[in-house]
């Protein structure tokens, strides 16, 4: 990927360079949500009707937020056409496969959108960093992942890549966070952690992965993701725009007035135990 080209993208994500708007308020941000939600359900629509394929790829540092923007594009739509993919490591079998065969078991069927939280980019990400593969394993990848992106295409499947990025200090702000709030415990692991450390060995992995994979069929976009909530607009903004869509009419059903109450039934259902009310 030319540096031209590198500016491009950047510049896609983040708004041609203009500085940064002041945060957006939750009232704001959930009210562009909303309108960005109701596209997404076009968009399903669409994809049903038409039998379309796509498959977007979330990569990015760790506590970018790439599992927030996906559960934003996944709430108000229906997880038989959005599909959320966050594979664990692979188990001793996986690891005697071909290297993209597991990822490739949940490629999409037609009417299917597949959201891919972290990817076959692994291999150039966390494997490299952490010696998980070898360096002809990471080689072979940098060269086969465009490769295999281009057949993707050639058949019919619509492909976005998305990178999410924060700043060193943001991380470290995010993690903390983590730390002292019990329900995001689950989000910290000591390979995650480990990111901190390793920094710029993951800066310097991530720079050669976007480097040898960008294409002009399949670029990656850059996401600058420390204003959390603008980067989900802007990410969902720019998927909407990227798959030619239309709106297609939907014959909703009228909802038919209730049969009366046969006798001898009660209304209410005694068998079993009722929950009672928390607060």
């Amino acid at each position: 990927m030319t540096k031209s080209k590198k500016k491009c993208v950047a510049q896609e994500a983040s708004g041609n360079g203009v500085p940064s708007p002041p945060k957006l308020t939750r009232k704001e941000f959930e009210k562009e949500l909303y309108k960005l939600q109701v596209e997404l359900t076009r968009l399903q629509t669409w994809a049903l009707a038409e039998g379309a394929r796509a498959i977007v790829v979330f990569e990015g540092r760790d506590t970018a937020g790439k599992g927030g923007v996906i559960s934003r594009i996944m709430q108000r739509c229906s997880p038989r056409v959005f599909k959320h993919v966050a594979l664990p490591k692979p188990s001793d079998r996986e690891r005697s496969q071909l290297y993209i065969q597991r990822y490739i078991a949940h490629f999409p069927a037609a009417g299917e959108i597949v959201l891919f939280d972290r990817s076959w980019y692994n291999r150039a990400g966390v494997e490299r960093v952490m010696g998980f593969c070898s360096d002809d394993e990471y080689q072979h990848f940098l060269r086969l992942a465009p490769a295999v992106e281009r057949e993707i295409i050639n058949n019919g499947i619509f492909l976005l890549k998305y990178f999410l990025d924060v700043s060193q200090e943001e991380q470290r702000r995010r993690f903390e966070a983590r730390l002292s709030d019990p329900v995001k415990h689950w989000k910290l692991s000591p390979m995650d952690v480990e990111s901190v450390r390793r920094w710029w060995d993951y800066t310097k992995a991530y720079q050669a992965m976007l480097e040898a994979t960008d294409s002009q069929l399949a670029p990656w976009y850059v996401v600058p993701a420390d204003d959390k909530r603008r980067a989900r607009l802007s990410l969902i903004s720019h998927l909407l725009s990227k798959i030619p869509y239309n709106k297609v009419a939907v014959e909703l059903p009228e909802i038919p007035q209730p049969a009366p109450r046969p006798k001898g039934v009660e209304n209410d259902l005694r068998a079993g135990q009722v929950v009672s009310r928390h607060c």
